[in-house]
């Protein structure tokens, strides 16, 4: 009998991510839409891929409604180390594409459009380590035909697990 088998690509190198995985929450600057940001970062598929889940609730303003937006994407390696993709699906329904790029403490998030991005609007995000457990999130939004400008910035702090719960005693019976 004949073995057939077929050669894995090889896995993408995330260490240079390994600081950001976890569960994060925080609210946004003063100089933001007032909200909350809650972000988990966790490897999934045997360490082939990150995958990103934030939900994002922003009160509206004189010139924004309010928002109230989840989304998860799937981050895989490309070609150059510290080069990534990034596959975001929103729960507004949109489908896009970002080059991501690692150096150092600084991640950022650059579109390239996708299956269904928002028509003609374009979305960049940019994180930053500021120490051990806490990072900032800057993102930027431009309409069509317009410049970039900032959208909302928020600092996070990575959240403390929960303590797990100890072992319940076995009962005993009495006889």
């Amino acid at each position: 009998p004949k073995t057939y088998s077929i050669p894995l690509p090889p896995k993408a190198d995330f260490s240079a991510l390994d600081w950001l995985i976890g569960e994060w929450s925080g609210k946004t600057s003063a100089k933001s839409p007032p909200g909350e940001i809650h972000l988990s970062v966790a490897y999934d598929l045997d360490k082939r891929f990150l995958v990103f889940r934030e939900k994002i609730s922003l009160a509206a303003t004189n010139s924004t409604p309010a928002v109230d937006e989840s989304w998860f994407g799937v981050l895989s390696g490309r070609d150059s180390p510290n080069e990534f993709t990034l596959r975001v699906y929103s729960s507004t329904g949109f489908i896009t594409r970002y080059r991501v790029t690692v150096q150092q403490a600084d991640i950022r998030f650059m579109p390239e459009g996708g299956e269904e991005p928002p028509p003609g609007w374009l979305f960049r995000r940019e994180m930053q380590r500021l120490d051990t457990g806490e990072l900032s999130e800057a993102v930027e939004a431009a309409p069509p035909d317009g410049s970039f400008f900032s959208y909302y910035s928020a600092k996070l702090t990575r959240q403390t697990p929960a303590p797990v719960a100890a072992p319940a005693a076995p009962s005993q019976k009495r006889q």
